[in-house]
């Protein structure tokens, strides 16, 4: 009995010290890519329709989540990638997180939404173009709200916050807020086509996944 209570114990401790992370995760936020590896359709179809989990009060002190969200902000923003939001299951990682950027906010800034989720859909339906940079190299029409109520938790104090969106902005995190829901664009547009102008742009573009890529 005493062997069992100690084996429990070690186990609750080693899981602790890792922030509640999994190894997993641990190894896709340790491994220091510039930009990250981005999950991509038929490949990676198991992480990127895997319904997210939300980040753990654990999770959410520690650095290994700082150190996700300063990647995922690196390979959105790179010029490989060029995209104005991301999922952390486009980098590997099912949980609640996503950046987005905030046209709606003087500099169009990108801004980090930890457990993010839609309150409400508000507003006209609009059919307007999207692409996924894990769905390369298609584009299609996709029916969105004009407005969201979304509610998330702020990376820096960790207070849980709700905001009102519209325009431009609310359709990005419909698209972000879906990944983290296992749906893609493409599962709600009402067509979807190969784009030309985007195929040029990613020609040279290597989707190989990393050696060490094992999930």
């Amino acid at each position: 009995m005493a062997m069992k209570k100690l084996w429990i114990w070690s186990l609750l401790l080693l899981t602790a010290c890792g922030g509640g992370w999994s190894p997993w995760e641990r190894q896709v936020i340790g491994a220091g890519q510039d930009p990250m590896y981005v999950t991509v359709l038929p490949l990676d179809s198991a992480i990127l329709r895997t319904p997210s989990s939300e980040v753990s009060a654990a999770q959410l002190k520690s650095g290994e989540l700082k150190e996700l969200a300063h990647q995922m902000l690196r390979t959105v923003t790179h010029p490989s990638q060029d995209g104005v939001g991301i999922a952390a299951p486009q980098v590997g990682i099912n949980r609640r997180v996503v950046w987005v950027q905030r046209f709606d906010k003087p500099g169009e800034p990108f801004e980090c939404y930890v457990n993010v989720g839609l309150d409400s859909l508000f507003g006209e339906i609009t059919h307007g173009p999207e692409g996924c940079l894990s769905v390369p190299p298609m584009r299609g029409y996709v029916p969105r709200y004009s407005g969201v109520v979304v509610h998330y938790t702020d990376l820096e104090t960790g207070a849980v916050c709700r905001e009102r969106v519209e325009g431009y902005t609310a359709i990005i995190f419909q698209h972000e807020c879906d990944h983290l829901d296992g749906i893609l664009y493409i599962d709600r547009a009402d067509t979807v086509f190969v784009s030309e102008s985007w195929a040029r742009e990613r020609q040279g573009l290597d989707y190989t996944r990393p050696a060490w890529w094992k999930p």
